[in-house]
């Protein structure tokens, strides 16, 4: 059978790579090998040919003149961007010998991989790239940047990353998206959402900005940040006093509802207005509605899980379906994350057998701490699939570590991000539509493959390509180190232990494209907590030191700064990729401070007026926009820019954010920051 790549016209079947709950099944338009256009695929089954524009302007990404094409070595000082080209073979031998020269002068863990998800192949972001750090003994990297904190969370009421079939959302009759701006990051959700509310559904939106989600809704509830725990408890308070709560299905399903029913009588509607900002009477319109309507579902959104508290918001947020049965009725319950139903054989892939001995660990939201002040020191740094020095928390305090002269850094992108502008080593890039890989939603039920739709542009390569040649040069020997990506996916998907993947296979992805999981009911059989049931009252938690049922806890205080600072997503950009892409840029405009109408007024700020927002960690600089959207002593801001804009780095919105860690799974907390912000005033 032909490749794709070897078909230089027609429509070829793809998926979209990026972090985002909807992946959407593409098609691909090439003439004479390149692509043309790329539109959705209208047998898809959830997203069925729509797609954002991020997706349909990917080719502006895929053939922009800036992506990189060969191997760099750096030749100017850090930071400076001033590289010389070099060939694969120098490149791998200078990472190789410097590989091998600090393991023998401080041990391999004075090396340190970090990566995320900017491409969401399983295969490319968590196969050979594991084995071969593995195998090298080197430091450890903890994922913890984006869902860890809500995913423990959800986990102690859940049992895991389990939620009802987003496609059974169209019979909701109650829809909540719970700090997530869907409109920008679940568009699908969106889509299924309208639907319901074609057959009668009403919608509810819960966030600190009334952003595209929430003036798209039937009913818009403002929200201080970092206090939805509160809302939610003041939600069952109500519930519970007025006999809206489904004793049936507390008595059969759930643990603890006896406790937290005398434990949320603290929660009153006055009580809980006066730490939200959300009125008494709407506290209670709420709770009546969510009460009386079966089919009730809950979209929970990342927002929130960015916090200090964010690991118990999301398990208290996580309790609320259970108080009323939704979980019962088709389109009732919640979504997290789903990706608990489409587990893989992660050990198969990842093969964590070939580390010879334990490792330290560290977390990779104190990267900036971890390169200034680690002990022993990291000496080595190699990035891929992300672009810290503009994603993670504290950037100035990051950029101050790659700015370490000996600290030898290699980058793996498509492009020469602000991250490689401070790189010993830059490595060329392949785009998802010229690798192989396996492909999981977090959000919907289905896997899907990529096969390779066109070559790889220039000399760019693949992680797994790259990591063969790593291993290869550095003489291990280990077969896992040489497996193909159709070997690792076979190897991925062998998992018996989980039936919903049974009859998910390489040659099923070849031929179809994508396989649904062969999902049942949630409540079928016992969930995976200790009880086997809904825990409302976690002994685990107890053990652990947390509180054992839902509890509100205050953010961290951070002195007297008028302002809570939220770095929100915004619709163009997905994190900093396509932040640096023309196309892209001009659809997004300018980086904007949404700000309350009365709070601009006191600070003599008008919209389109220049402001300075700042903290002790850093500052920027953004276009402010007054109005309703936020409530007084709130600042939101939207998108991860480039330093490619119109001054370098001061749109740079994560010199702002703590790099403290939440109360759960090591999460960040971007939302938990406060600032100072003025007017601009021109020197």
């Amino acid at each position: 059978m032909h490749s794709y790549i070897d078909q230089p016209n027609g429509v070829f079947p793809s998926v979209c790579s990026l972090d985002c709950p909807d992946q959407c099944g593409l098609l691909i338009h090439k003439q004479d090998g390149v692509i043309t256009k790329i539109e959705g695929d209208p047998e898809h089954p959830v997203t069925q040919g729509a797609i954002c524009n991020k997706v349909r302007n990917m080719t502006e990404r895929i053939y922009d003149a800036k992506r990189l094409t060969y191997p760099l070595r750096r030749v100017g000082r850090k930071g400076e961007a001033q590289f010389e080209r070099i060939s694969w073979e120098e490149a791998i031998r200078t990472i190789t010998d410097r590989f091998k020269q600090i393991t023998s002068e401080h041990g391999a863990e004075a090396i340190l991989p970090y990566s995320f998800y900017g491409n969401m192949g399983r295969i490319g972001t968590e196969g050979m790239d594991r084995r071969f750090f593995y195998r090298l003994g080197s430091s450890r990297l903890q994922y913890t940047i984006c869902q860890a904190a809500g995913q423990e969370g959800y986990t102690y009421t859940m049992g895991g990353g389990f939620g009802i079939d987003p496609e059974d959302t169209v019979h909701s009759k109650l829809i909540i998206m719970w700090g997530i701006n869907a409109v920008s990051t679940n568009m699908h959700q969106v889509v299924l959402a309208e639907k319901a509310r074609k057959n009668g559904a009403k919608i509810v939106v819960i966030d600190v900005h009334r952003n595209q989600t929430g003036k798209w809704a039937d009913w818009f509830i403002p929200v201080q940040p970092g206090t939805d725990a509160a809302l939610a408890l003041g939600i069952m308070h109500v519930l519970f006093k007025e006999q809206l709560a489904n004793e049936d299905f507390l008595a059969e399903y759930t643990v603890g509802h006896e406790e937290l029913r005398e434990h949320v009588k603290q929660y009153t509607p006055e009580l809980v207005a006066s730490i939200t900002g959300v009125p008494a009477e709407d506290i209670i319109r709420l709770a009546r509605l969510y009460g009386e309507t079966e089919a009730s579902f809950i979209r929970i959104g990342n927002g929130p899980q960015h916090h200090d508290n964010g690991g118990m918001c999301i398990r208290t947020i996580a309790c609320l379906p259970a108080l009323t049965g939704a979980w019962l009725h088709k389109g009732g319950g919640a979504i997290k994350s789903n990706s608990g139903w489409l587990e893989m054989n992660n050990a198969a892939l990842q093969r964590p057998d070939l580390l010879r001995q334990s490792t330290r660990s560290i977390n990779m939201n104190l990267l900036g701490s971890a390169l200034l002040e680690q002990e022993p020191p990291i000496y080595s740094l190699y990035v891929y699939n992300t672009n810290p020095a503009v994603v993670a928390p504290e950037a100035n305090k990051v950029r101050q570590g790659l700015a370490r002269e000996d600290l030898f850094t290699v980058v793996h992108d498509l492009f020469l991000t602000e991250t490689a502008a401070y790189a010993d080593i830059i490595l060329p890039a392949t785009s998802s539509f010229e690798n192989t890989d396996l492909y999981r939603s977090y959000w919907h039920h289905y896997v899907q493959l990529q096969q390779p739709v066109i070559a790889p542009y220039g000399e760019s390569k693949s992680n797994v390509e790259v990591f063969r040649l790593l291993a290869r040069a550095m003489g291990f020997e280990d077969e896992a180190l040489q497996d193909s990506e159709e070997d690792m996916i076979r190897q991925t998907l062998d998992h018996p232990a989980n039936p919903v993947i049974k009859g998910m296979t390489y040659e099923a992805l070849r031929e179809k494209q994508y396989v649904k999981g062969q999902t049942t009911p949630l409540l079928a059989g016992k969930l995976r907590t200790p009880s086997g049931r809904i825990e409302l009252y976690s002994k685990v938690m107890e053990r652990r030191g947390y509180p054992p049922l839902p509890t509100y806890m205050p953010l961290a205080e951070e002195g007297d700064l008028p302002f809570l600072f939220i770095p929100a997503p915004n619709h163009n950009f997905l994190n900093s990729t396509f932040s640096n892409n023309e196309k892209h840029v001009r659809m997004e405009k300018s980086p904007k401070l949404h700000m309350n109408r009365a709070d601009a007024a006191r600070l003599q700020i008008q919209s389109g007026e220049k402001v300075r927002v700042w903290n002790s960690r850093g500052e920027c600089i953004l276009t402010a926009s007054a109005g309703d959207d936020v409530l007084p002593g709130v600042a939101v801001s939207q998108g991860l820019w480039s330093d490619d804009t119109e001054h370098p780095g001061s749109a740079l919105v994560n010199a702002l954010t703590p790099d403290r860690i939440a109360d759960m799974g090591g999460g960040a907390v971007f939302f938990s920051g406060r600032v100072q912000i003025e007017k601009l005033i021109k020197r």
